[in-house]
């Protein structure tokens, strides 16, 4: 099988992988870069995502427990973002995502430790919660390829990306892993604190699917490009399970590559609202396995449960 090319080297063998960080860098000054759309000048204030001009990373290192394509035998090489531009009240990293947990990196240190995930075996490198962080990754970027990194990015998403973000990543990222949390407008801004997210991320995942699509796998079944979709199914079918499957199945592919998320569990805040404080039954969770093997889709990961559709 031929060997996939990281997307990215194009673009900097073009010279312009180092003008996308420098148009990233102006929409922060007046910061467009999710749904959220705050208008801040990130320079001097801070927007929904708490964050000014420097990325904080929480954590690094090769991670065993993503999905199979991903994690492969030596991991995946996932660098945790800190802060989030989402709000999500029942977030089980929220000790990353709502605090200012780890430290801030220059562009350099960022890169470095792409390359150190590189140098330890890793498959790709995995950029969690990236969205508010576009221009000090691909700043990054650019140093790590001049200095060797040639891994697939992952940009691993809570799915709330603006078209203006994503037209800067488009050439530069192989493998997109959205969530799609919600199918429905008032659960996105009860559970999430945001605006129209449907509208937001179905729109993101068809401009990712473009750019990218259906999730491609290499020799020894380990991603290389492509679509990689994440659902977390919540109790009493808040997330609009239905919904999301058909329309993956409908207006994106029956190939799609879908991770049916069963383990929910009450974290951070979600005690204080009813329907999220409890965990999810096996029920309910058979019934979305149910929906999405009707709507055709038939590369289902739903391991946690053991079950896993071949692909």
């Amino acid at each position: 099988m031929k060997a996939f090319k990281p997307a990215y080297l194009s673009l900097h063998e073009q010279g312009l992988l180092a003008a996308r960080a420098s148009a990233a860098r102006e929409h922060e000054t007046s910061c467009d870069l999710c749904g959220r759309y705050c208008r801040v000048d990130r320079r001097t204030t801070y927007g929904g995502c708490h964050t000014g001009t420097r990325a904080r990373i929480a954590s690094f290192g090769p991670h065993h427990g993503e999905e199979d394509p991903l994690r492969g035998q030596r991991g995946s090489g996932t660098v945790f973002i800190a802060r989030c531009n989402l709000r999500c009240q029942y977030c089980q990293n929220a000790d990353i995502s709502q605090t200012d947990a780890g430290q801030e990196v220059s562009a350099g240190e960022f890169a470095g430790i792409m390359l150190k995930l590189q140098a330890m075996g890793c498959h790709n490198i995995n950029i969690v919660s990236p969205t508010h962080v576009i221009a000090e990754f691909l700043e990054a970027l650019e140093l790590a390829v001049q200095d060797g990194l040639r891994l697939p990015i992952v940009y691993n998403t809570g799915g709330y990306d603006s078209p203006e973000a994503l037209a800067l990543l488009d050439g530069v990222i192989n493998i997109y892993m959205p969530d799609m949390k919600y199918a429905h407008d008032e659960y996105g801004k009860r559970y999430s604190n945001v605006p129209n997210y449907p509208q937001i991320n179905q729109a993101a995942v068809r401009e990712m699917h473009r750019q990218v699509g259906d999730l491609q796998l290499d020799e020894e079944g380990i991603a290389q490009r492509g679509l990689l979709v994440r659902h977390l199914v919540l109790p009493e079918g808040l997330a609009g399970t239905k919904e999301i499957v058909d329309f993956l199945a409908t207006e994106i592919s029956k190939d799609t590559y879908l991770n049916l998320m069963d383990q929910y569990r009450p974290a951070y805040k979600a005690r204080d609202y009813e329907p999220l404080s409890r965990p999810l039954t096996s029920a309910e969770y058979a019934q979305v396995v149910e929906w999405a093997l009707e709507a055709g889709l038939h590369r289902l990961d739903d391991r946690r449960s053991r079950l896993l559709f071949s692909i």
